[in-house]
C-alpha cells in the first residue's frame, strides 16, 4: 500500500448499500464512507455526502485510497473509473460488493494494488463469495509480479520480463526459481512448487536456453558478469545486505551517498538489497548518517564502542580508531552485528573525494538466510 493513501473508500448509494457499508466498517481500520446525499441522514456517524452522478467525486478520491470499494455494479463502476486510470504501478484497488453481499469482486490492481487481498478481507468480512479472477491466484501458482513482497523483496524493474515471468508461469512452461539470498518462505514449505517450476540455489551451470524464464532472487547485479541469465530473468531483491558505515565528523551528505553507491557498484552489489546501516553509538546524529538513511529508506542501528570492540570476525582492526571511539573498528563489526554473520562480503573500505578533507568507510555483510530443502519442481 502506499504510505500517502487513506487505507480504504467504502461508495454506497443505495438502502442495501448502507447496511452493507454498516456492517463492514468495523472490519476494517482506516475507511472514509461516501454516502449518497439524498439517503444521508440514515448513514453512520462520520458518512461523507457523496452527489450523483459521482464523477467528480472520484477524480478527487481516486489516487487518495489504496482501495475503493463500491456496493455498486461492477458495469457502473467501470465505466465511471475507466477516465482515472493510468497504469498497474499506481492505480488503486477497486472492489464491487453486489446490492446483496452475496459477492465481493476484484476488478482492478488484483496484484500490485492488493485488490486480491482487498477482495478476500471483504468477503471474509462479510460472509460473501470473492471473486478472483487474476490466473495466478485462481489456479494457485507463483504470483511472479509480486513474490516475495510480504517479505520485503522488491522487484529490480517492474517493465522488464514481469509480463512473460507471468505467462510463462500461468502456461506452466519450463521456469527456474534461482535463489541466491533471501527468505526461504516465499513458497509454502509443505506445498510442491507449481507444474514447470524448477528450483535451484545458483546460478552456476544454469543454461538460460533451457527455460522460458528464469526467476532470480539476487543482490548482485548480474547484466554484466551473467548477461544470458540478466536478459531472460525477473530480478528480486530480498533485503539482504547490511551496510556497516563510519565516516569523519562534518562529512558532507553528498560525498557519504556517493561513496556508498561507488563502492557498492564496485562489487557488484545492488542498493535496492539494502536491509539497513549500522554504525557506532557515537555516530548516531551524525547528519551525513541521518541523511543517508532517510532518503533510501533504510533504518540506521548503532552500537555501544565495547559491544563492537569484542565482535569476531573484524579483518582490518585499527588502534587508531580505538583511541578515537573506543572500538578496533565501526564499520566491520557493525556489519557482522546487525547481520548476525561472522564473516563479511565486503571488508572495510575507503571512500574520499579530492579536496573533501573527510572520509567514509564502509563494510558489507549479507544476512544468512536458511536454504529450502527443495531443488527440483514438476517438469
Amino acid at each position: 500500500m502506499t504510505a500517502e493513501r487513506t487505507p480504504f473508500a467504502v461508495y454506497a448509494i443505495t438502502k442495501h448499500g448502507i447496511g452493507i457499508a454498516s456492517r463492514l466498517l468495523p472490519q476494517l481500520s482506516g475507511v472514509d464512507l461516501f454516502v449518497s446525499e439524498k439517503l444521508i441522514a440514515s448513514a453512520p456517524a462520520g458518512a461523507r455526502r457523496l452527489p450523483l452522478p459521482m464523477g467528480p467525486t472520484l477524480i478527487e478520491t481516486f489516487s487518495a485510497y489504496d482501495c475503493h470499494i463500491f456496493i455498486i455494479s461492477v458495469g457502473a463502476v467501470v465505466r465511471m473509473i475507466a477516465p482515472l486510470l493510468k497504469n498497474k504501478k499506481v492505480d488503486p484497488a477497486v472492489v464491487c460488493i453486489d446490492d446483496a453481499a452475496r459477492f465481493s469482486i476484484c476488478v482492478l490492481s488484483g496484484h500490485v494494488g492488493r485488490g486480491n487481498v482487498f477482495t478476500e478481507r471483504v468477503a471474509h468480512a462479510l460472509g460473501a463469495q470473492s471473486v478472483v479472477t487474476t490466473a495466478s491466484d485462481a489456479i494457485g501458482t507463483l504470483t511472479v509480479d509480486i513474490l516475495g513482497r510480504d517479505l520485503g523483496w522488491t522487484l529490480d524493474d517492474m517493465d522488464r520480463n514481469v509480463t512473460r515471468g507471468c505467462a510463462a508461469v500461468v502456461n506452466a512452461t519450463k521456469v527456474l526459481f534461482v535463489q541466491e539470498t533471501g527468505e526461504p518462505d516465499w513458497w509454502p514449505a509443505e506445498k510442491p512448487l507449481p507444474e514447470g517450476v524448477r528450483y535451484a540455489t545458483s546460478l552456476e551451470g544454469v543454461d538460460s536456453n533451457e527455460f522460458e524464464i528464469l526467476l532470480i532472487a539476487t543482490d548482485r547485479e548480474i547484466g554484466e558478469s551473467h548477461p544470458a541469465h540478466w536478459k531472460n530473468a525477473v530480478i528480486y531483491r530480498p533485503k539482504s545486505l547490511v551496510l556497516g558505515i563510519g565516516c569523519d565528523k562534518g562529512t558532507a551528505p553528498d560525498l557519504v551517498e556517493r561513496g556508498v553507491l561507488a563502492l557498492l557498484a564496485k562489487h557488484g552489489l545492488s542498493p535496492k538489497s539494502v536491509k539497513e546501516l549500522a554504525t557506532i553509538a557515537v555516530k548516531k546524529d551524525e547528519p551525513a548518517l541521518l541523511a543517508l538513511s532517510e532518503r533510501y529508506g533504510w533504518p540506521l542501528r548503532t552500537y555501544p564502542a565495547e559491544q563492537l570492540d569484542v565482535v569476531p570476525g573484524i579483518q582490518n582492526p585499527s588502534e587508531k580508531v580505538k583511541r578515537h571511539v573506543g572500538s578496533r573498528g565501526v564499520s566491520e563489526p557493525a556489519a557482522l552485528l546487525a547481520a548476525g554473520v561472522e564473516e563479511l562480503l565486503v571488508p572495510k573500505q575507503i571512500y574520499t573525494e579530492p579536496g573533501a578533507g573527510r572520509s567514509m568507510t564502509l563494510a558489507v555483510a549479507r544476512r544468512d538466510f536458511v536454504k529450502r530443502q527443495m531443488e527440483v519442481g514438476n517438469l
